[in-house]
């Protein structure tokens, strides 16, 4: 008999009704089948407790699960009977079963969508789901995004609307040019750029502003609790869940062109050779005189035509433009990844029906603006580093060898030479990134690229950022729509303000790097569904059709490919390859068969054989050669 351990871990379910235990143990991370019987009293992301078993083909499986914590508060499904009795059929991402179902007196038609409350072991009726929002509301649902606001916030923002953006006691940078660049839709503008003209030895003054929101959002206030619970905005193709209310958010925090704001300024000192000389941290009063996009700023990047919308700032974006191109100077020198494009991109109509897919072009633009605001981050994490004052910071761990030595097998079998040696470096990384840009193949690259980093997240503790080479690094620029960027804000204010003690603060920063890290996986996932469903919707229109890829990972049940040229990955089963049986070999870099293998990085031509939009799966089967 198969020796057994007790373990803790959190449940995964997976829609064919079996699951796994993420097991928390240090070290190599390590994943348990769970049997469907085992799953049934569970959901997705309750935290349990049982009995850990290797068999003897050397795999694990967990079973005896007790209940040791569930932070999930809401279900969504739809409604079945059976011998009378009412029951949810649970989102098979979230549970395997369908659960008892009280309706508290509500008329409910049968396969009504619908989202429910967890009571211990039983679901209570909330509320009904419209047909067509039901889609979307069931990935919200989820990963628990609460598209509703706590009793009071409304009110309470409204309050906070009373006092004025006073610039008593704070720097006064409304008369320096001063800009914002965002997306044409975008509504929550936290960050403005002013600069000023290089002095006799060479070095220009970027100034990059912030949002003071921690000056109206006090800490433990209820804005400030929904906030944290929430942990970020979440930004869904189509809908976007902000962590604050949007009269906040996009109204009176929101740094609107031509009105006084208070923010916290990051002062760079840049030499003609990109190196940053020296950098202030101090409270502002600022006024945006223009608001540009990305595609306005773009073209004056490339081909220095300056649109109407810039008229008023004419003189200082040739300032700007030299800012980017010292920093890009620097950036280069160092390695790391560039700004980089890693999703489809969706257009809707006007009725919000989904209309197109494209690849989201990233313009010089985009580049500036990632530039200034990495350099600001960097500026704010130095600053509070040197003083010994503790926050969040943002860290990245060198990659692990074996992925890699996974991104090396990918790159040969792409065409491109890696040879990365023992070890991966920033310098390395950047050199292998310049071979893959513009290739067909540069989207699936960057794919198995990103999984072979890993990612990065919020610490107590300071470490490197290896995506960016940067020694200390954290996030201080989006403070309207990140949590650990509030966070950060506060305790950059209380130095300033003359405080100089944080001996204590370090558990309360450990407790909220675990929560705020949890957070943002929950919306990353959320934003990875809803892109895996309209990616579905949109290929369902394109049934039979072929397509040129790249396989991107390789599982014992068959290839996950990526279409060229589009960030969109499918499935192809191991039974649609030919006759087995098929294992996964090499760290499941390659599918050996009978007659055939299956390498990480091949090209295969694919067609769509079917398409799944509540599941999210794009069903493909190799197109055999001619």
């Amino acid at each position: 008999m198969a020796d057994s351990k007790t373990v803790r871990g959190t449940l995964g379910v997976h829609p064919r009704g079996f699951g796994f235990l993420n097991v928390e143990a240090q070290g190599e991370p390590l994943s348990a089948f769970v049997p469907p019987p085992e799953l049934n009293r569970f959901f997705a992301g309750d935290r349990v407790e049982g009995a850990l078993i290797q068999g003897a083909d050397g795999r694990w499986s967990a079973g005896g699960l007790r209940l040791l914590e569930r932070e999930r508060q809401r279900v969504f499904g739809e409604l079945v009977s059976r011998r009378g009795q009412t029951y949810l059929r649970v989102d098979r991402e979230v549970a395997n079963t369908d659960w008892p179902l009280e309706l508290a007196g509500q008329a409910i038609a049968p396969e009504e969508p619908l989202v429910a409350r967890i009571e211990g072991e039983r679901l209570v009726f909330e509320r009904k789901v419209e047909a067509r929002d039901a889609p979307l509301e069931r990935i919200l649902v989820r990963h628990g995004v609460e598209r509703a606001r706590a009793p009071g916030e409304a009110d309470a923002a409204l309050a906070l609307r009373t006092r004025a953006h006073s610039a008593d006691g704070r720097r006064d940078l409304r008369g320096i040019p001063t800009i914002t660049v965002d997306a044409a839709s975008t509504r929550d503008i936290d960050d403005a750029i002013s600069i000023l003209p290089a002095d006799a030895d060479g070095a220009l003054r970027l100034m990059v502003s912030i949002a003071d929101v921690s000056e109206w959002i006090t800490d433990g206030s209820l804005i400030d609790t929904a906030a944290r619970e929430r942990g970020t905005s979440v930004y869904l193709p189509g809908e976007v869940v902000p962590m604050l209310p949007e009269s906040l958010s996009a109204q009176w925090l929101s740094l609107l062109p031509g009105e006084d704001r208070l923010c916290l300024t990051v002062e760079l000192r840049i030499d003609p050779e990109g190196r940053v000389l020296a950098s202030d941290v101090y409270e502002s009063v600022i006024r945006s005189w223009a608001r540009l996009d990305y595609d306005g700023v773009a073209r004056y990047l490339e081909t220095g035509a300056l649109g109407p919308e810039m008229e008023s700032v004419r003189e200082a974006m040739p300032w700007f433009r030299a800012a980017d191109a010292r920093l890009a100077v620097a950036r280069r020198a160092r390695g790391g990844l560039q700004i980089e494009s890693d999703e489809a991109h969706f257009t809707f109509d006007e009725r919000g029906e989904l209309q197109g897919l494209e690849d989201l072009r990233i313009t010089p633009a985009h580049a500036l603006i990632e530039r200034f605001m990495v350099a600001a981050n960097e500026a704010v994490a130095g600053f509070l580093l040197a003083r010994g004052v503790p926050t969040l910071f943002r860290v990245h761990p060198v990659p692990e060898p074996e992925r890699v030595a996974e991104l090396s097998l990918f790159a040969a079998h792409s065409g491109f030479a890696a040879g990365f040696g023992p070890s991966l470096t920033p310098l390395a990384l950047a050199a292998f990134e310049r071979q893959i840009a513009g290739a067909p193949v540069e989207a699936a690259v960057r794919s198995v690229l990103r999984r072979s980093l890993g990612p990065s997240v919020y610490a107590p503790v300071c470490a490197p950022h290896f995506g960016l080479a940067s020694a200390h690094y954290l996030h201080f620029t989006s403070p309207i729509r990140r949590y650990a960027d509030l966070s950060v804000h506060r305790t950059l204010k209380q130095y300033l303000r003359g405080r100089r003690e944080f001996a204590q603060e370090l558990p309360a920063l450990e407790a909220l790097a675990a929560k705020v890290n949890v957070r943002s996986r929950s919306a990353a996932r959320a934003e990875r569904d809803r892109h895996r469903m309209l990616e579905a919707t949109f290929l369902a229109r394109r049934t039979g059709e072929a397509f040129e890829g790249h396989v991107t990972r390789v599982k014992p049940f068959g290839l996950t490919v990526q279409l060229d040229r589009m960030r969109v990955e499918g499935v192809v089963a191991s039974e649609a390859l030919g006759p087995g049986p098929w294992r996964a070999e090499a760290r499941e870099t390659r599918l050996v068969g009978p007659d055939q293998t299956y390498v990480i990085g091949a090209p295969l031509t694919v067609r769509v054989a079917a398409t799944d939009a509540r599941l999210g799966r794009i069903e493909l089967v190799p197109v055999p050669e001619a």
